[in-house]
């Protein structure tokens, strides 16, 4: 019994921990005990695309404690011993791209409360392609308080995107498999 309350908490923490190397429905009751985690951070009504765009945009969540990450198949929040296990939607991944000049971190599992990258609410223009060419996204943005800027894609397809700022552009390939990194670090802008 102590050996499980020791591994627990370590699993838990590696799972979640900054940057993890290596949709529609509603996010409520995914999991015993989640509501009352989501009740403690707002989230109740959200669902889980409403939850990952909020906790990836603002740094707030890692002053409360609160740690998330993204994989295909789910979004695993964590604070003070609660977990809430949320299923992605069916048809649709999160991917975040980090575009960078000078510095980078390795990432395969975006954590929304964790992962920093260097160049903040910066403006970028991105154009995402299928490998047919069949254009996902062509659309400004602006990273978000974390370095990063996320997108809702199609499962299952692979392809290519392009990010230009006034730092430079950056192009390079993606996929949406389900083991397909969520967060890509390795666009440096030139």
């Amino acid at each position: 019994m102590q050996l499980m309350r020791l591994i627990l908490p370590v699993s838990a923490l590696l799972l979640t921990a900054g940057c993890a190397s290596g949709g529609t429905g509603s996010a409520a009751g995914s999991a015993a005990g989640s509501d009352d985690l989501l009740r403690e951070h707002g989230l109740e009504r959200a669902t889980v695309s409403e939850v990952v765009e909020q906790l990836d945009r603002t740094n707030e969540d890692r002053a409360s404690g609160l740690s998330a990450s993204v994989t295909y198949d789910s979004v695993t929040l964590q604070d003070d011993g609660q977990e809430a296990v949320l299923t992605m939607p069916e048809d649709e991944f999160y991917l975040a791209v980090a575009p960078w000049t000078t510095t980078t971190h390795d990432c395969f599992h975006h954590s929304l409360s964790g992962c920093q990258g260097e160049l903040v609410n910066t403006p970028v223009q991105v154009l995402i392609t299928d490998a047919a060419g069949t254009v996902l996204v062509d659309d400004a943005a602006s990273t978000y308080d974390n370095g990063f800027v996320g997108f809702w894609l199609p499962k299952d397809i692979a392809g290519s995107l392009t990010i230009t700022s006034a730092a430079g552009t950056a192009t390079g390939t993606f996929s949406t498999f389900a083991d397909s990194p969520t967060c890509i670090t390795t666009l440096r802008l030139v």
